[in-house]
């Protein structure tokens, strides 16, 4: 991990010198069932490669509610420590989140480092993020996870896996040491963040007086997200077959069927039970999702459960307070399992089915998205003089001319516009609204 991050966090959650080895710990609770906790794993699985390391064993546990000292029973753990010597793992990882108590008891047992889902996914954006804004977005919601975590005579200040547990004097001035200069790096990572905030909602001003209207990418990681950007606007944007391999939002200007041009941006990936304090620390950058005209829902038709996948993501919009925001449903990937994507598209009414990498589909989806967008804009009608050519053009670059008539004194046109360019091109041209066709 690159500078800002050593220097307040210490080593990264999951060493890279080397692939290390991982146990896969997965628990089914009471009101869940053994399929459940095995997909979860499968997920785990891949997080735990996109962080770098390997998965080596996998140990499962059937318990009505957590042990409230290790998660699992006392007798699993010794499972547990069994298969590590067994398998010679470094690391175990829960796909449940443990709590600062039972983290600790489990290392101390073990005699390894123990980490829960929320670290993985912790640190695969800390791997991932680039700008400015992303970096600090994840280093703040790393020290968050870290505070509680911090242990009195912990070897090396920040790092996670502590000993001389009991001890007095330095070691536990050494903790207050640590937990100060942690607090502090918050205070200054959510001054700076502040800072940044009103940069972006400053551009986004920008974009709003442009009087386009915003098309928001959103859908699980890995879906194909930046993929459909690319192909659809030559953004450039980084693709790989890994989970987060986007993180920071990118926006290009797309023009849709009729020629009407809208901002189209992509977003970070989704996933299970995607942790708070990232929602917490990135919800100035998710909120250009809750802020925009329409949702482009991007859907992986060759996932084993899409729908799983659809109910995660919009349960992340819920908490970002994007769920009021129209939703256009698109199944991606459809070149894997076209008979599957078929069906589901015909189980969900109004979505369609594309492949981003194949551009399959992408005329049916740009008129459905056209017309879909045609639905939340107003058709006014505005009388231009001939003087006001550049009213003229702008109504031309800002909407979708239905109408247009010449007179001796100047055009009329018929034009499909946000509200907000209408407003603004009201004040150099005589207009009326004439069909106003409310949100879906």
């Amino acid at each position: 991990m690159s500078n800002p991050y050593q220097e307040a966090l210490g080593a990264t959650l999951i060493e890279r010198t080397r692939r290390e080895r991982i146990v896969l710990v997965g628990v089914t609770l009471g009101g869940h069932n053994d399929d459940e906790t095995e997909e979860g794993l499968d997920e785990l699985s891949l997080l735990i490669d996109t962080a770098g390391a390997d998965e080596a064993a996998r140990v499962t546990q059937r318990r009505e509610v957590p042990d409230s000292a290790w998660y699992i029973g006392k007798g699993k753990v010794d499972e547990l420590h069994e298969v590590c010597l067994a398998v010679d793992a470094d690391t175990v990882v829960f796909d449940n989140e443990l709590t600062p108590a039972q983290q600790f008891n489990l290392e101390k047992r073990l005699g390894r480092t123990a980490l829960d889902r929320t670290a993985v996914i912790l640190d695969i954006f800390a791997q991932n993020a680039h700008t400015l804004e992303g970096k600090a977005q994840v280093e703040l919601a790393m020290l968050r996870y870290r505070l509680p975590r911090l242990r009195r005579g912990a070897r090396g200040g920040l790092s996670q896996q502590g000993g001389g547990i009991g001890t007095r004097g330095p070691g536990e001035t050494r903790l207050e040491v640590d937990r100060r200069r942690i607090m502090g790096r918050i205070t200054k990572l959510e001054t700076d963040l502040k800072g940044l905030r009103q940069t972006r909602l400053l551009q986004r001003k920008s974009r709003h007086r442009s009087g386009l209207a915003s098309v928001v990418i959103v859908g699980y990681t890995n879906a194909g997200k930046s993929t459909l950007l690319n192909a659809l606007t030559h953004a450039g944007v980084l693709v790989e077959d890994r989970l987060f391999a986007t993180l920071d939002p990118t926006t290009r200007r797309l023009s849709l069927s009729g020629g009407e041009p809208v901002l189209l941006t992509d977003t970070v990936g989704f996933v299970r039970a995607l942790p708070h304090g990232l929602i917490e620390a990135f919800k100035s950058t998710l909120e250009i999702a809750a802020e925009a005209d329409m949702l482009v829902h991007v859907v992986d038709a060759s996932a084993v459960h899409p729908t799983q996948q659809v109910t995660a993501v919009r349960e992340v919009l819920s908490e970002i307070n994007a769920d009021q925001v129209p939703e256009f449903i698109v199944f991606n990937k459809c070149d894997v399992l076209a008979d599957f994507g078929a069906s589901l598209v015909a189980n969900n009414p109004g979505s369609v089915a594309i492949s981003a990498t194949q551009r399959l589909g992408f005329d049916i989806f740009l008129r459905t998205l056209a017309d879909r967008m045609r639905s939340i804009t107003t058709v006014t009608e505005l009388f231009i003089p001939y003087d006001r050519g550049d009213v003229l053009a702008s109504v031309h670059r800002e909407g979708e001319v239905v109408l247009k008539e010449q007179s001796d004194e100047g055009t009329l046109v018929r034009v499909r516009l946000s509200d907000a360019s209408a407003g603004r091109l009201r004040q150099f041209a005589t207009g009326r609204t004439t069909d106003n066709i409310g949100a879906l």
